[in-house]
């Protein structure tokens, strides 16, 4: 017995155009432009819908052990589910932080029993854990995460020497958090000296600033020159940091990548107005001019894919005066369609956001068998209807924290259907209650 999907418009590897997929068990057994269903197949019908491989999100925090009063990994893949986001890549600031393989395997084993998507997990480097990063198994953990500024308990990695012994131990992607934290420091004092712990939030990107961007990620750029380690860079938030980065090679042939997040792709300083501590994050979204660049950026191949950095702090967290607001906001159930948005605003095509979405974080981090709609490939899909316009309210933000910063605004795509693993977790918007998610293994 099998799935058969029909009459899709399948956007795929640069391609769109109207086909048949059947699943059989896990996988994409046959893609077609007409296939006969067997008698015990499930049809679904799809005329009208666009069929997506699953997005791979490679920078989530789903604040799970330690912080679950924020979100955890049952709430926010059930978010990202119905996101259509059918993979995530977490990061190692939980508490305790994840700088062991101990405490990483028990984060992968409360995945295993309650995560609804996809999974992997990544092990953050430290001043002083050389010896872990070394037995680190490339084929079943994404990566290794440094906070090289903005960290979460003992994980700011500060050390040259440290950080230089981990870029040459070893060959998994090292992922990192670029923010100078002496720059930091010093624009944070001048403005508490003004303010005190009052300060307004419009000034955030002025206190985490270009400056601090950019002396930390050229720094880091030119040490993984320096040790031929694989190095992907998260969140980039400035224009000057393109600079660093190149588009004249295939990914695949790049040691040296770059991310964008929904958030930077989306508000400008201008927002802090009227969002306030809901769109403080680290690093800060800057002005509408960086905004552009990253655009840019994004769409001439310099920045190499689109992640949410999902982080969910509660609402009266959020709500505290400026020193005291932890930066950070949930995402993973608005990226697709936010990004659907930009389609519509005829800023980015369905295939580039494809390429970014899902295709080019499989590339960087060798996600085996996913990222992409290929027979023999895991049946991870996504259908969506680009007409079905809805606005994100209280009743529908599925987030453990309940807010979300796009409340209020109105998408005019919906996400109808996510199949991970060949299995519907959600299902004409709404969640089946599957969890079929699985640890993601690496073609390393």
């Amino acid at each position: 017995m099998g799935i058969v999907i029909k009459n899709a418009c399948l956007v795929n590897e640069g391609i769109s155009k109207i086909v048949d997929v059947r699943i059989v068990n896990q996988h994409i057994e046959r893609i077609d432009t007409s296939i006969t269903p067997s008698e015990n197949d499930e049809v679904m019908d799809a005329s009208g819908l666009h069929l997506f491989p699953g997005v791979i999100d490679d920078q989530v925090h789903f604040r799970e052990p330690g912080l679950t009063h924020k979100g955890n990994i049952a709430s926010e893949s059930k978010a990202a589910a119905a996101g259509g986001i059918t993979s995530f890549i977490e990061q190692p600031n939980t508490v305790p932080n994840a700088v062991t393989h101990e405490v990483l395997e028990e984060k992968y084993a409360i995945a295993t029993l309650t995560s609804t998507t996809n999974f992997s997990f990544m092990l953050g480097g430290t001043n002083h854990n050389i010896e872990e990063v070394k037995k680190t198994n490339g084929k079943n953990i994404a990566g290794i995460k440094l906070f090289l500024g903005s960290s979460t308990g003992n994980m700011l990695v500060d050390k040259e020497e440290a950080i230089e012994a981990i870029f040459r131990n070893t060959p998994l992607p090292i992922a990192t958090h670029c923010e100078d934290e002496e720059t930091i420091k010093a624009n944070l004092a001048k403005y508490q000296a003004e303010f005190g712990e009052d300060i307004p939030v419009k000034y955030h990107p002025y206190i985490r600033s270009e400056e601090a961007c950019f002396i930390s990620s050229s720094k880091t750029v030119e040490l993984a020159k320096k040790t031929g380690a694989k190095l992907h860079v998260f969140h980039l938030s400035t224009g000057k940091e393109l600079s660093l980065f190149r588009n004249d090679i295939p990914l695949k042939d790049k040691k040296i990548t770059a991310e964008v997040c929904i958030h930077h792709l989306w508000f400008s300083e201008e927002d802090y107005e009227t969002k306030g501590n809901f769109i403080k994050w680290n690093p800060a979204v800057k002005t509408a001019k960086d905004r552009s660049q990253l655009w840019e950026g994004l769409l001439n191949d310099t920045l190499d894919c689109i992640a949410t950095d999902h982080a969910p702090h509660t609402l009266e967290e959020k709500q505290n005066k400026y020193g005291k607001a932890p930066s950070g906001g949930p995402l993973v159930q608005h990226a697709l369609p936010a990004m659907l948005q930009k389609y519509h605003e005829g800023m980015i095509t369905l295939e580039k956001i494809i390429e970014k979405m899902c295709h080019n974080p499989a590339i960087i981090f060798q996600v085996e068998k996913r990222g992409f709609v290929r027979e023999g490939y895991f049946a991870d899909l996504v259908l969506v209807d680009l007409n079905q316009s809805w606005k994100v309210e209280k009743n529908n933000i599925l987030y453990h924290c309940g807010w979300s910063p796009f409340e209020g605004t109105t998408f005019q795509s919906s996400v109808k259907s996510t199949m991970i693993n060949g299995q519907w977790v959600y299902q004409n918007g709404q969640l089946t209650g599957i969890k079929s998610g699985q640890r993601l293994t690496f073609d390393r």
